[in-house]
């Protein structure tokens, strides 16, 4: 399906906040997701890790949040999987910026984490900006942050998500992200969210 620019950026948006304040039927926020790996036993890594690990398993089974449509007014008309992909994956994302001691609110955090839905890609994105993925963001970095950059980040990735959407075929979260091929949509879904997962652990928390 082919999606416009600006309809991704608004499309993600809208998802990143229901993902952080919650409203999503039957589902945590990222902060009531990140509360419960924060108790578990382990280093913030092997915390975060986990945390992926799980998403993966939710990603690839179908049914995720579908029929979400029918349940939440959505700003725009799309597949409710895109949808569902989305939701786990910025939940996941701001959950990991949350462990890591960063506030899912800031703007700054917010591109950031929207960001990392370009998989791989969100390394060159950000490295325009000033940002090492592997090194551990620090608030010295986020500082340099200024509004025109976060909105140029968010710019690229929706760029980025409006171009692949906008393939042939390209019906699933799963093929905005290519990977392999010969395997089922909800298997394509648990690898990119695992990638996806990967980036936000090196971005918010850095490479061990």
């Amino acid at each position: 399906m082919k999606l416009k620019q600006d309809t991704i950026t608004k499309l993600l948006a809208w998802v990143y906040d229901k993902s952080v304040q919650g409203g999503m039927p039957k589902a945590q926020s990222a902060a009531e997701l990140a509360a419960e790996y924060q108790t578990r036993d382990g280093t913030l890594t092997e915390k975060v890790n986990a945390l992926i690990r799980a998403q993966n398993t939710k990603a690839a089974a179908a049914g995720f949040l579908t029929g979400v449509g029918g349940v939440v007014t959505l700003p725009v008309a799309v597949p409710a999987n895109i949808i569902s992909s989305f939701y786990l994956q910025l939940r996941m994302v701001a959950a990991i910026a949350i462990l890591a001691g960063f506030d899912p609110e800031d703007d700054r955090v917010k591109a950031l984490s929207i960001a990392c839905l370009a998989g791989n890609a969100a390394k060159s994105i950000l490295r325009n900006v000033g940002i090492v993925v592997g090194t551990k963001l620090t608030e010295q970095v986020l500082a340099k942050m200024s509004g025109e950059v976060t909105k140029k980040v968010g710019q690229a990735v929706a760029m980025k998500l409006a171009a692949k959407l906008g393939q042939s075929g390209a019906t699933t979260v799963a093929n905005v992200v290519p990977v392999v091929g010969g395997v089922t949509n909800a298997l394509f879904d648990g690898i990119t969210t695992n990638i996806v997962g990967n980036v936000a652990r090196d971005t918010f928390v850095g490479k061990a």
